[in-house]
């Protein structure tokens, strides 16, 4: 688009040779590792089990290219490769929706938004698929103007380019398939107070209705009780952060909003069918990835 190269790039990894990504495609690596200069850029890519492929070996070589000011980025799951090595700490990051809960509570001192990507000085952090491309349009027009990086989402059929402002997820109403603005309100604001959880009769007085018109929409659109829903909402988040942190299942109750771990324990169970502690013990611990 270009006329000439503007860019070139290696695939590279911790030890070279040949790496194979989550869905099972091998690439061969153009070499290890290689020492960087100030003027490079760094995409880490992060797919499921992003901490096993998180090497102290890559995370020392990471940390070198930070002290010599090189610009870097995570990738979908890769943020938290880069808040592990300590690279995002005082910044503003993204993530795949998936791990907000378990990233939020490993890394409290990132600054972690619901953005399609976050540009913060010389670091960088997608929320993966197609948030990546809208990265690279950002880049590419702040490097060589925005004719260039339209004419490139031109080739790429891409229609429409988002900007950070831009969130990962479909508004709550699409998502979950209802076009009542009541509901969908009622339903944002039990997701924003998973910790401390509010009452149904409180959130239908918040909307303006009565709560025997909130359990009725509930029942109509989504076929469970306002309570019902919100315990779900709960017990997904207890499971996300059981699967992608360390934290003990008594501290997963309390940020779930459960005041002891054996109501817990027995809502768990009743939902997924296996208790928190069989749930942690075959995910073998951290394990950032989405549930998908």
């Amino acid at each position: 688009m270009a006329g000439r190269q503007v860019y070139d790039w290696l695939l590279t990894g911790d030890g070279g040779g040949m790496t194979r990504c989550s869905a099972g495609t091998e690439f061969m690596l153009d070499g290890d590792l290689p020492e960087l200069t100030r003027d490079d850029t760094v995409l880490v890519c992060g797919g499921i089990d992003v901490a096993a492929g998180t090497t102290k070996r890559l995370m020392n070589w990471l940390r070198r290219a930070a002290r010599r000011g090189v610009t870097m980025g995570g990738l979908c799951t890769a943020a938290w490769t880069l808040a592990e090595a300590g690279l995002l700490d005082g910044k503003r990051a993204t993530i795949h929706w998936e791990n907000h809960d378990g990233f939020g509570e490993e890394f409290p001192e990132v600054t972690l938004t619901k953005s399609v990507f976050v540009v913060d000085g010389n670091r960088m952090s997608t929320a993966g698929g197609t948030s990546s491309i809208d990265l690279m349009l950002k880049i590419i027009a702040d490097d060589h103007g925005e004719e260039l990086a339209n004419a490139v989402a031109d080739q790429l059929i891409y229609s429409s380019i988002r900007t950070d402002q831009d969130t990962q997820r479909l508004s709550t109403p699409t998502r979950i398939g209802v076009r009542h603005p009541k509901l969908g309100e009622v339903i944002k604001r039990m997701e924003a107070n998973i910790e401390e959880p509010i009452s149904p009769a409180l959130l239908a007085k918040e909307v303006g209705m009565s709560t025997r018109q909130l359990e009725r929409l509930f029942r109509r659109y989504l076929n469970r009780s306002p309570k019902r829903y919100y315990m779900e909402l709960r017990l997904q988040k207890a499971r996300n952060l059981l699967m992608q942190t360390d934290m003990s299942v008594i501290n997963v109750a309390l940020a779930c909003g459960f005041a002891s771990p054996s109501h817990f324990s027995k809502c768990y169970r009743g939902h997924y069918q296996t208790t928190p502690y069989r749930e942690r013990g075959t995910q073998g611990g951290k394990s950032p990835q989405p549930d998908g």
